[in-house]
């Protein structure tokens, strides 16, 4: 500080803008479907095994690919 004024010496960090700073603190949000057909009707089908939506209950056959379009008995 100094000693006549009180003022700092270095320059003061400028406060994050508004946007940046929720950001920061926002919690990253988790991506559900229900079924298969809400994962298609949003348009993201099928999912690979670690992209956001993914869980095991969708991947019937276990290969790694959830909502897979379905092709019937064969």
């Amino acid at each position: 500080m100094h000693k006549e004024t009180g003022a700092l010496h270095c320059p003061q960090r400028p406060e994050p803008k508004r946007d940046e700073a929720e950001r920061e603190r926002a919690p990253l949000r988790q991506v559900y479907y229900r079924n298969g057909a809400s994962a298609r009707a949003a348009g993201v089908a099928p999912i690979r095994r670690g992209q956001p939506g993914y869980r095991p209950a969708l991947d019937r056959d276990g290969d790694g690919w959830a909502c897979e379009p379905y092709r019937g008995r064969r």
